[in-house]
């Protein structure tokens, strides 16, 4: 079970945004040793190269989905303004989550905190791309080469799978492993600010903040 720590600081709750928008003290993972089964078991799930195309069981899960990716594009659209662009990146993160078992809004709000949507960002010690993956990841569990974590399925897959490690590592407590994603582990304000970010990624098909496509309205990605 994925749980959130009760000892968050209640003032971030209503000043969250706020914190949001300060530079974030991103990508500090701190290399530890890995056993060998579990370096074996995260190069295994770095190198499956399969595409990130969603594929579905039936009409209405699809087309869930397809109301997800028109959400989201629209809140995506202040920063990412291209739609192509957009629809392949969100695409891209639905099917890196949904793969190692991470809610997508959550790592969209991680996103937001570490690289504020920008694909060749890099932080003061180093760490690259969307989700701030430092680079002596792609030396422990990737092909060697550092300049990879520019490609975007690249960084959202090793930035996924780092998660879901330090996830299993902290056994659910989801407070613990944000910390251990941004090297602070034990200290609120890098979980608080993914947290608050997540918040502007959060959907429940027909809630407030969405409304429902009127009759006819083609989907957006739909053929």
């Amino acid at each position: 079970m994925i749980t959130r720590r009760a000892c968050l600081l209640p003032a971030l709750a209503g000043a969250g945004l706020g914190l949001v928008g300060l530079p974030a003290r991103a990508g500090g993972q701190i290399e530890e040793p890995l056993a060998d089964s579990v370096r074996t078991a995260l190069s295994s799930a770095i190198a499956n190269s399969a595409p990130p195309v969603p594929d579905f069981s039936d009409i209405d899960t699809r087309l869930r989905y397809l109301r997800w990716l028109g959400a989201m594009s629209r809140r995506l659209a202040r920063r990412k303004q291209d739609w192509t662009e957009r629809k392949e990146f969100l695409q891209t993160v639905w099917y890196e989550t949904r793969r190692a078992g991470l809610d997508t809004g959550l790592v969209l709000g991680l996103i937001q905190v570490e690289s504020a949507f920008r694909k060749f960002a890099v932080s003061p010690v180093g760490a690259r791309g969307y989700m701030q993956v430092m680079p002596f990841w792609t030396r422990l569990i990737g092909n060697g080469d550092p300049s990879s974590l520019f490609h975007m399925q690249t960084n959202l897959r090793f930035g996924c799978v780092i998660l879901r490690h330090y996830l299993d590592r902290e056994r659910g407590d989801l407070f613990m492993a944000l910390g251990r994603y941004n090297g602070s582990r034990g200290r609120p304000q890098y979980p608080n600010a993914v947290f608050a970010a997540s918040r502007t990624w959060e959907w429940k098909e027909h809630g407030p903040r969405e409304v429902p496509p009127a009759p006819g309205t083609p989907l957006p990605g739909g053929s």
